[in-house]
């Protein structure tokens, strides 16, 4: 290692609209915080970042609002997403007084010049020195350890808080790619309206996360689950408790599942036929951490008649992804994308 990569970290970062990962070179991933910024209305203060803002996720007083800056995956709020990445770029970079940091950044594969510029200017902000982008499912793919030069066709579901993309990657580039904003959050709010509509029982998206992680599925599980919910009766205004099947909030889930379910569809039908042969012999991979859904792989097998698994450790593909091409720019050059400076 020499004198110049102990005084530069270079960072990989997935910034997502659920979570945030953090890669240094050298160091492998250093921080997974949500992307939740916490403030004070009345002067715009930040009071906390990540974990702790999460925490305050339906439970702050009016004086204090707890942010998620992306939403769908692109940014929302820019200077909250600045302050947001200063501090984690803060938290990691030890010789900051030295030199800045490289910074690769994932973003999603629909991004509009705008919204890369956004990503691009608040990493500068931030106090990176360079800023690459990379598309989501490609950084998902190098993450997962696919070998994106090759001729041959590999198909990713990349499937995060914000966005699920679907991408066929060849000879490093995105073949075909279908990027909707539907994936984990969608799942949180289709479980809340469920819940109001049939219970008049109104429940946070906390609580509506936790639902999704213990018993949401998209195909009928072998044993299916109950739990208790606890919310607020909109009739009575008083807090009660609902015991809830997994049967259930799979109907609660239905719509968002089928249109993830379409966009595959979609997605391999617009395959050249050659790549979709090779996709057929490979299958199909599923990352981010909507994936890890029970029975989405199931469902998508059922749906698409291919072998389709999820990688392991599903929330992490893409900032290991960014990592991977940290650690050998010249190899990735072709996958970073190119942004027009003004």
């Amino acid at each position: 290692m020499g004198w110049l990569d102990f005084i530069r970290s270079d960072i990989g970062i997935d910034l997502g609209t659920a979570n945030t990962l953090v890669f240094v070179r050298g160091e492998g991933i250093v921080l997974n915080e949500p992307s939740v910024v916490a403030i004070e209305v009345a002067t715009g203060k930040v009071l906390a970042i990540g974990k702790a803002a999460k925490e305050m996720i339906g439970r702050t007083p009016g004086e204090i609002r707890a942010i998620r800056p992306m939403k769908d995956g692109v940014i929302a709020d820019f200077e909250i997403t600045e302050k947001l990445l200063s501090d984690f770029i803060r938290r990691v970079v030890k010789h900051r007084y030295l030199m800045k940091p490289r910074i690769v950044i994932s973003v999603p594969s629909g991004i509009t010049e705008v919204e890369k510029r956004a990503v691009r200017d608040s990493a500068e902000s931030a106090g990176a020195r360079e800023v690459f982008l990379i598309q989501e499912p490609m950084a998902a793919a190098i993450g997962v350890g696919i070998p994106v030069d090759q001729p041959s066709g590999s198909m990713v579901i990349d499937i995060g808080g914000g966005t699920s993309e679907i991408a066929v990657i060849a000879l490093s580039g995105i073949v075909n790619n279908i990027s909707i904003r539907i994936a984990g959050d969608e799942m949180d709010e289709s479980i809340v309206a469920y819940m109001r509509k049939n219970y008049n029982l109104l429940i946070g998206e906390r609580t509506a996360e936790e639902i999704k992680m213990k018993i949401g599925s998209a195909f009928p599980l072998e044993k299916e689950e109950a739990m208790d919910i606890k919310g607020r009766d909109l009739v009575a205004g008083a807090p009660r408790t609902v015991k809830i099947s997994s049967a259930q909030i799979r109907e609660a889930l239905t719509e968002t599942v089928d249109q993830i379910v379409e966009a595959v569809r979609q997605a391999l039908e617009r395959t050249p036929p050659e790549l979709a042969s090779d996709i057929l012999d490979k299958g199909i991979i599923m990352t981010g951490g909507g994936a890890m859904l029970k029975g989405l792989d199931g469902r998508l097998r059922e749906e698409t008649s291919l072998p389709v698994n999820l990688a392991d450790d599903p929330l992490t593909c893409v900032v290991r992804g960014t990592g991977k091409v940290l650690e050998n720019m010249g190899n990735y050059t072709k996958v970073l994308m190119k942004s027009k400076r003004d």
